[in-house]
């Protein structure tokens, strides 16, 4: 059944039977990820959003979840998910679905400048806000979501070049120190980050605000000057582009004109990733960010894809229930995700290269749960 939306997807009722490798997932390591949104969505219903999954219809599963251990085993986790779900595979109107992989970066860094920590994360100025619908744009690009208020109006933030030339210095804004503008900007498109310190110490930064310019793909840059092609253009082989040609990288970085700002976030459970979007920490291979003006957090969702194997060619199926619980600036459509990998090198490693055609089936709650006790 195909049901009539003006929403920029159709939802089409699909049996669990239908989800190809749904048997063989691991349904326990999902319910654990999504016991994590049960008890923030209890907290603070998730907005329903332009996709029209209503985010209330989330409390009756959440309560089930956090009734139950969060040790469930396997076959009881699906029992739960298909107890309380129904499957709703996403027909986008236009495009088809695409998925990619992000990562929390580790590096090594100083709270203090160093010669050889010279490069800044900064925090959130006081006057960056986001803008609402009521603010007055006046004098603004149409196309910016944040801004300086100054003198009781909104101006521009500066942008990625100009931060990058000195237009932060001598606020008072370093959060810490990296070792390169290459090693930030990577930084800035996941989001997050773990830092080691010199006294051993680990510091989380995570997002914090953005200077409200949009997001702009600069692997697109490599690709118009015939460096390589769209297909070659993976995250992995743009950094050691950039980390090769450092005369020509940071005019590269600049026409990524979005700037990220951090605040130092807690490392509660070292085996979880950063605070995410929806206020829970984010699961490694079961956190899944998505388009936040179409989808609404929290939901389960079923992602049938192929990833790259570790020799050439080679082509690894990837059948997984995710859950909504992070955005990102390029993720954008109804049919559209990044998934999370984890932290560090090896995550970076599986991360990088994914950038493959998708399959999604959000499992939307049922008016009422169905079978079982």
């Amino acid at each position: 059944m195909t049901e009539p939306s003006t929403a920029p997807a159709r939802l089409r009722r699909v049996a669990f039977d239908r989800l190809a490798g749904w048997a063989g997932d691991d349904h326990a390591a999902a319910f654990r990820a999504f016991r994590l949104s049960a008890a923030r969505i209890l907290d603070s219903l998730p907005k329903t959003r332009a996709l029209r999954l209503d985010g209330a219809a989330l409390r009756a599963p959440a309560d089930a979840a956090l009734a139950l251990s969060a040790g469930l085993d396997g076959p009881a986790a699906r029992a739960f998910f298909e107890r309380w779900f129904e499957p709703a595979r996403i027909l986008p109107r236009e495009g088809a679905g695409f998925v990619t992989g992000y990562y929390e970066p580790e590096v090594e860094g100083s709270r203090v400048r160093t010669p050889d920590f010279p490069v800044p994360l900064h925090r959130r100025p006081d006057d960056l806000v986001e803008i609402g619908p009521e603010d007055d744009r006046t004098g603004l690009d149409p196309s910016l979501t944040w801004a300086r208020r100054a003198d009781g109006r909104l101006v521009e933030h500066p942008d990625r070049g100009a931060v990058m030339a000195g237009a932060l210095d001598g606020r008072g804004l370093e959060l810490v120190f990296l070792k390169s503008w290459v090693e930030a900007f990577f930084i800035h498109v996941q989001g997050s980050a773990r830092v080691r310190l010199p006294d051993g110490a680990v510091m989380r930064v995570g997002f914090d605000g953005k200077s409200g310019h949009a997001y702009f793909p600069i692997a697109r840059v490599l690709v118009e000057k015939g460096l390589m092609t769209a297909a070659e253009a993976t995250a992995d082989v743009l950094r050691a582009w950039l980390e090769a040609n450092p005369d020509e990288a940071g005019a590269v970085m600049a026409r990524n004109r979005s700037y990220i700002v951090f605040r130092e976030t807690p490392v509660p459970d070292p085996a979880l990733g950063p605070l995410a979007a929806a206020q829970v920490p984010l699961t490694p291979g079961r956190s899944l960010a998505v388009d936040r003006h179409l989808m609404t957090f929290h939901m389960p969702i079923f992602v049938e894809t192929s990833l790259d194997g570790e020799t050439a060619g080679q082509k690894l199926p990837f059948r997984r229930l995710m859950i909504a619980q992070d955005t990102g600036s390029a993720i954008l459509g109804p049919s559209r995700g990044d998934i999370f990998f984890g932290t560090g090198e090896e995550a970076w490693a599986k991360a990088a290269r994914v950038r493959h055609p998708a399959r999604f089936t959000v499992l939307r709650p049922r008016p009422e749960p169905t079978g079982g006790p």
